[in-house]
Order: C-alpha cells, then sequence, then structure tokens
C-alpha cells in the first residue's frame, strides 16, 4: 500500500504552534532588565564624596527652600535641567540618596534601548542588538556610574546616543534636539560636536537643524527663570564650571598622565586646549574634504573617535568624562566585531581602573573625612591630593591603544570603496556598512 503523504499544515496553524517570537524577546528583555535592576539595588546605600559634598546639600537646599522655587537662587554648578530632576524628588516619598540613584538608573535603561536600536539598524534580524543592550547595561562603569556613585553621566549619554540613532535614521531636527537635551544636562555633550561639525559641512545633516541645539538648550532654562533665576548665572554656568578645576587631569585616562605639570601647569593646559581644538579641526578637514559617503558604520566611528580623542587630549577631565566611549565602543564593536572587538575591552579596562582609583581615594581619610559605606574624605577623588599611580598611567596607555584603533580603522574604513546604491547611500539604511 503505498504510504499517504502527510497534509500540510496550514500556516496559521504552524505560526500558533510556536510561542510568539516578540513574545520570547520581550520576556528576555524583562529577564535582563530585572537582573540589571537588581545589581544596582545593592549598590544604593553606598554614599559617594560627591553624594556627600553636592548631591546631598543640593537636595537639602531644594527641599527646605520651598521647592522649585529654590531653583531661583545659585547654589550648585550643575545646570538646571538635572535640578528640576532632584526637585521633582523632594516631592515624592523617596529617600534622597536612593531617588538621586534612580534616576540615573531609568537612564541607564534609556541608553540601553538606544544602543539597541542603534544596533539592529545593522543587525535588523539578528541577536547582536539584544546582547549590545545587555552588554551596555552591564558594562562595569555603568552599572557604577549610577548605582554606586549616583552620577548623571548616563542621562546625558543617552541622549547623545538617541541623537546618534535618529542621525542614522535621517531624522536631523530629532537628532539636533537630543543633542539639545545632552548639552543642557552636561557640557561634555561637546566631546560628540566634531561629528556634528563634519556631518554639517558634508550636508549629511542640514545647518538649519543645528539650531535645535541651542534652541532646546535655552528652552530647558524657561522654567527657571520664570521662577526668578538670574539669566547671568543660568547662561555661565559651564563657563564656569571650565575654571573649577586646574589640574592638569583628575584621574582621567588621558595624555596627561605622562606628563609631569610641575610649575607650568597653566601654559600645559592652554597648550592641551589650542592642541586638542587644532586636532579636531584638522581630521574634520580631512574627512570632509575626502568626499567619503559618511555611512552609518563610518558615521558610528566618527562618533566614537571624537568621544575618545576629545577627552584624551583635553586638559582637567574627570574620569567619568569617558563615560559616552565606554558606550559607543560596544556600538563600534558590534558594526565592524572583527576589526574592533577589542575596543571594548580596552576602553572599558582603562575607564574602570580609574574608577577604581576614584573609589580606593574617597575611602581614604583626607582631611578629617571618614571612609567605606555612608562617609567620604576630604579628597573626593582630587587628583592633586594623591600622586599618579601606575594603574591610571595603564588605564592611559589602554586608552591611547583604543584611540589609535578607533583611528586606524577609521581611516581604512573611508578608503575602502564601498558600492552605495541611490537608494541606500548616506540614508542611513541599516544596510550599509
Amino acid at each position: 500500500m503505498t504510504e499517504m503523504a502527510p497534509r500540510p499544515v496550514p500556516a496559521r496553524t504552524r505560526s500558533a504552534t510556536k510561542p510568539p517570537r516578540r513574545a520570547g524577546r520581550a520576556a528576555m528583555a524583562a529577564a535582563v532588565v530585572m537582573i540589571a535592576l537588581t545589581v544596582r539595588a545593592t549598590m544604593f546605600d553606598y554614599h559617594s564624596a560627591d553624594y556627600v559634598m553636592f548631591l546631598k546639600p543640593w537636595y537639602d537646599h531644594i527641599s527646605t527652600n520651598g521647592g522649585y522655587h529654590a531653583l531661583r537662587a545659585d547654589f550648585s554648578d550643575y545646570n538646571v535641567p538635572y535640578l528640576y530632576l532632584m526637585t521633582l524628588l523632594t516631592y515624592l516619598p523617596v529617600p534622597a540618596l536612593a531617588g538621586i540613584k534612580i534616576i540615573s538608573v531609568l537612564f541607564d535603561l534609556l541608553l540601553a534601548f538606544f544602543t539597541y536600536r542603534i544596533v539592529q539598524l545593522r543587525f535588523p534580524d539578528s541577536w547582536q542588538s539584544f546582547a549590545a543592550a545587555t552588554a551596555v547595561l552591564f558594562l562595569p562603569t555603568v552599572v557604577a556610574n549610577s548605582a554606586r556613585w549616583g552620577q548623571a553621566d548616563s542621562i546625558f549619554t543617552a541622549f547623545l546616543v538617541g541623537g546618534v540613532y535618529s542621525v542614522l535614521r535621517a531624522r536631523p531636527w530629532l537628532a539636533g534636539a537630543f543633542f539639545g537635551l545632552a548639552l543642557g544636562f552636561k557640557l561634555q555633550a561637546v566631546f560628540i560636536f566634531p561629528l556634528l561639525g563634519i556631518l554639517a559641512l558634508s550636508r549629511r545633516l542640514p545647518w538649519p537643524s543645528l539650531l535645535a541645539i541651542p534652541g532646546v538648550y535655552l528652552a530647558l532654562d524657561v522654567p527657571a527663570l520664570l521662577l526668578g533665576a538670574s539669566p547671568e548665572k543660568l547662561l555661565t554656568v559651564y563657563a564656569r564650571q571650565t575654571g573649577a578645576y586646574q589640574q592638569l587631569t583628575l584621574n582621567a585616562a588621558s595624555v596627561y598622565q605622562f606628563i609631569a605639570a610641575g610649575t607650568h601647569a597653566d601654559i600645559l593646559r592652554t597648550a592641551g586646549v589650542v592642541f586638542t581644538g587644532a586636532l579636531v579641526a584638522i581630521l574634520t578637514g580631512l574627512t570632509v574634504r575626502s568626499h567619503v559617503d559618511l555611512t552609518p558604520t563610518r558615521i558610528v566611528l566618527l562618533a566614537t573617535a571624537s568621544v575618545i580623542a576629545v577627552p584624551f587630549f583635553l586638559p582637567s577631565m574627570h574620569e567619568r568624562y569617558f563615560y559616552p566611549a565606554d558606550v559607543l565602543s560596544v556600538i563600534a564593536a558590534c558594526y565592524l566585531p572583527r576589526r574592533l572587538w577589542y575596543l571594548p575591552v580596552a576602553v572599558q579596562v582603562a575607564s574602570f581602573l580609574t574608577y577604581l582609583t576614584y573609589f580606593a581615594q574617597s575611602s581614604q581619610p583626607a582631611g578629617g573625612g571618614a571612609t567605606g559605606n555612608g562617609a567620604v574624605s576630604g579628597a573626593g577623588g582630587n587628583a592633586a591630593a594623591f600622586p599618579p599611580a601606575p594603574e591610571l598611567r595603564l588605564a592611559a596607555a589602554l586608552m591611547a591603544l583604543a584611540l589609535v584603533a578607533v583611528l586606524w580603522t577609521t581611516v581604512r574604513e573611508f578608503r575602502a570603496h564601498v558600492q552605495s546604491t541611490p537608494a541606500t547611500g548616506g540614508t542611513g539604511n541599516p544596510g550599509v556598512q
């Protein structure tokens, strides 16, 4: 007897026998988020030096001076957008320490989301985007910055990465708005401005869209102005920040770990600023003159090179200022895994070494400070209070290696003759390398 062939299963029946793909991904994402939040929660009791000396006094000032009405006074060296979030905490039944850290942790999640979306442009139907987002969410510096340190670097970096994502999606005005938000929270957003200059000069980013950056920045000041804050103080907050530290480096993994300042610190600081500006101008000019199509991969490489090079050569940088490099190095490695698999490793090891140095310094008595969970030293990670450490020079050497690697890879990518079709060339299509 002839065996009858099995009847084909209808498509609807076949799909019903398998768990929905989106539901599986959502469950995995939820599990990763829960683990990430649990890990961070274990660090919430730690009082960093910056929290005790800066963040907690700002919170107390706001809490005891009428909430949002306290913003009319000049009591902080942070710009007001972050103070809006801190003020909101004073109206909620949340302890100051936990609330400040929760704000940053929430932006950790936003940062992971934009990482996922950028890598998804390169690999639409692959696991790389999920892996990249997970890697960023569990980077030691990302975890420590928000959950242990209570710092706000995840906030401005999330907006920076959101701006890069908008550029890749050919949404220039949204990109400008994101970059404006990043600048509103932290001056360190300027580290990615060389990329914006290249994009504008190459007509990849329309010049008018750049107006969104100052527009959003100024709009963020409006609530404080309406509350009675001084326009002069609001508009000069970053100018005042730039003169707050005179050291060549504050634990940063920068070139100044190899330079003995001596009595010439002021001259070296000025020379460092001039050199960095000249280097950015030269590299921008060379990139624009090459007339190479700015594909998504090249834009990611330029963004990564920018956020590594600028803080590496600028003086008076803190250890936290390589935070955007920590994140974008992961994205760059996902775009070119065979060439740059080691880039996030070098950047992360360098950055985390500086974090460890900060925490070690802030737990040592210096000028009457105390130690451990809940106490701080008077040094607060001040580089002037401690001699250069070998681990900081190792960190600087690793960051230099990372910078050379990403610059060399960018040059190779620009030299490559990649054929782009009219439909994909320079539009941010995920299939373009």
